[in-house]
């Protein structure tokens, strides 16, 4: 068998044969005469030396090797066409999955995404939020936004910026605060990193009074809870900008406290295409411009 004989007509028509079972069908699908299918398909029979087709009073019937060669064709045909598709206007188009912490995605990125979507109009991009446990290869993301210090196993980390953490409250619980100690009559609205508060009140010089209440996953949920008085929030304050300027979240005390930082990470393992390359170049210019102070003062991991 030469493999080079086998002209690409002629798959194509096996492959539309085998799934309409006509060759009349098939014509009229490839826009030619059943005629021509036909012969394009004793032809290829003829090359490879087997029968495709067990010609039938009414139609066809795909022989043993017919049917071992249908699932190929199929596939290599509608990967072509996948492919084709993504051209458009002399550009590909290319899809480009982000995982990103909800406190970052509601805070900084989706107020931002519209001047991505201007500057990179063929890359579309696909938003996955989460609570900081993310799985790149198991999610099929091809980058993911995540908070810590940007040692991640089998990643490259590329900083974006700090994210320090401060209490946030109600304007009506704020009334009520004057020393970081009276936060002990307070309820203090956690996250499942046991450490924030501790930490923050040895940095504001005060005793950590014991914590009960409720524990969240997504400080976008206790960002929610406190603005509605139901207690204090210890959060990166840079992501609640808004709702600090709009007087629906006050902070009561200028102490924070540096437990990690924003940082974007990719697979080592995957070269990057360009429609990420384009991504991770806007994202970190536009942080590096949006948040200077944040931007500045950290060094990547060892």
């Amino acid at each position: 068998m030469t493999v080079s004989h086998i002209s690409l007509n002629a798959l194509r028509a096996f492959e539309a044969a085998a799934r309409h079972l006509s060759f009349t069908r098939a014509g009229l699908e490839l826009r030619v005469s059943q005629a021509a299918v036909s012969h394009q398909v004793r032809g290829l029979e003829e090359i490879l030396g087997v029968r495709l087709f067990r010609r039938l009073p009414r139609g066809l019937a795909l022989t043993d090797e017919g049917l071992a060669l249908v699932p190929v064709l199929a596939d290599a045909f509608g990967r072509i066409r996948a492919t084709l598709d993504q051209f458009e206007d002399g550009h590909v188009r290319e899809a480009v999955t982000v995982g990103a912490v909800g406190t970052f995605a509601t805070g900084w990125l989706l107020p931002n995404l519209k001047g991505f979507a201007e500057a990179h109009p063929y890359v579309d991009l696909r938003l996955f939020t989460n609570n900081n446990r993310v799985d790149l290869a198991g999610e099929g993301l091809d980058c993911a936004i995540r908070f810590g210090d940007g040692s991640w196993h089998g990643t490259d980390a590329t900083f974006l910026c700090r994210a320090p953490l401060a209490p946030v409250c109600a304007p009506a619980v704020a009334e009520r605060l004057r020393d970081p100690a009276d936060l002990a009559r307070e309820t203090l609205l956690r996250s499942y990193r046991s450490d924030e508060w501790p930490r923050w009140f040895a940095a504001a010089g005060a005793p950590c009074p014991a914590l009960r209440g409720p524990v969240f996953d997504s400080s976008v949920t206790m960002a929610a809870a406190a603005a509605q008085g139901l207690g204090v929030a210890l959060l990166p304050v840079a992501m609640f900008a808004d709702a600090l300027r709009q007087d629906r979240l006050v902070r009561p005390f200028a102490a924070e406290v540096d437990l990690g930082a924003y940082w974007l990470t990719a697979l080592k393992s995957r070269p990057p295409t360009a429609g990420l390359t384009a991504f991770v170049q806007w994202l970190t210019r536009r942080v590096a411009a949006d948040l200077p102070d944040e931007a500045a003062g950290v060094s990547p991991p060892p």
